[in-house]
């Protein structure tokens, strides 16, 4: 994969853009950002919790937009592994600049996916800073968002890799993706 490209992983919260994300920039020996952390960091807020709450959930995406915007224009993120929040591809304008990025060739995006009932407990276990953003748990969230996103990211993705197994598994089938995608 040439270096200038970024590597962008999409998929429902708890599906290991994160955790997986990170794992792969390792291996590429490049950098990883998430695009959570941009966008909180923007904004003087605390966490994503607390931007949420501050701002509502418009606000929250036009500056999940504008972090978009900067990451993907930046030469210092060349070649980075980006993590984007579950719900950054249902914006039409950071949706947009995902397509058009995608189609000059500077990213690849790849969608990790896992069953509603993993991601669930996933997130039951380790919750993290994210507000509940649809039905009464993780798992019915999952369940629920899924349903709505997972057709979009599908048009976004050059690649899908089900995260449901063992960490390890996962990592060598993204790298693989990473790669595969970019030819």
């Amino acid at each position: 994969m040439p270096a200038t490209v970024r590597v962008v992983l999409i998929g429902l919260r708890g599906s290991g853009k994160t955790t997986l994300g990170s794992l792969l920039a390792k291996r590429l020996n490049t950098q990883f950002i998430d695009l959570d952390d941009v966008t909180v960091a923007g904004s003087g807020q605390p966490s994503v919790t607390a931007m949420f709450r501050s701002v509502g959930e418009p606000a929250f995406r036009a500056a999940e937009c504008a972090a978009l915007t900067h990451v993907l224009s930046s030469p210092s993120t060349s070649g980075a592994v980006i993590a984007l929040g579950g719900g950054t591809p249902t914006t039409p304008a950071a949706r947009a600049l995902l397509e058009s990025a995608r189609a000059a060739g500077t990213i690849r995006i790849i969608l990790l996916e896992a069953p509603p009932e993993t991601l669930g407990a996933r997130l039951t276990n380790n919750p993290g800073d994210r507000p509940l953003l649809a039905g009464a748990s993780f798992a019915e969230e999952a369940l629920l968002l899924g349903e709505a996103r997972l057709p979009m990211y599908r048009t976004l993705a050059d690649a899908v890799v089900s995260t449901s197994g063992h960490t390890a598994a996962s990592v060598e089938m993204l790298e693989r993706a990473a790669e595969n995608s970019a030819g």
